[in-house]
This record gives C-alpha cells, structure tokens and sequence, in this order.
C-alpha cells in the first residue's frame, strides 16, 4: 500500500506533515504494523498437550487435597 500527500501551492510542510500523520492514521497501516510486532506465536500441539496433562492433574489433585482436609 502506497500513501502519497503531494505538497499543494502555498502550503507549509508542517501543514503537510499534519496531512501525511493525518493519511497514515485513516489507512489502518500502523494498526497493521503494532498487531504484527507483538503478536504471539500460536501453541505448538505438543504445548497444548503440555497444558491440557497439568490442567487434568492440578484438577486431580485439588480434588485429592478437599477429601483429605479436615471436615469444619
């Protein structure tokens, strides 16, 4: 994608950086750019694995610790 601002007759170029900025934010393309810079990698299907198996078992045994807690 190309942005192009053209300088018009008599214009300032701080008027014209206020109408480049102004392009740029209205195109999206800095939305694009910080989305692509800090986007996580997805899981890998051994990660996923990982995490359901610690899941499953922190599950187990917090159940196992209620039956062996002292009634109140």
């Amino acid at each position: 994608m190309v942005l192009e601002v053209k300088k018009k007759d008599k214009e300032s170029s701080q008027n014209l950086v206020h109408r480049f900025t102004k392009v740029v934010r209205q195109s999206g393309v800095l939305l694009q750019v910080r989305g692509k810079q800090f986007r996580k990698r997805a899981k890998s299907t051994l990660a996923k694995k990982r995490s359901a198996l610690r899941r499953v078992g922190l599950r187990i045994e917090k159940s196992r610790q209620e039956k062996l807690s002292k009634p109140k």
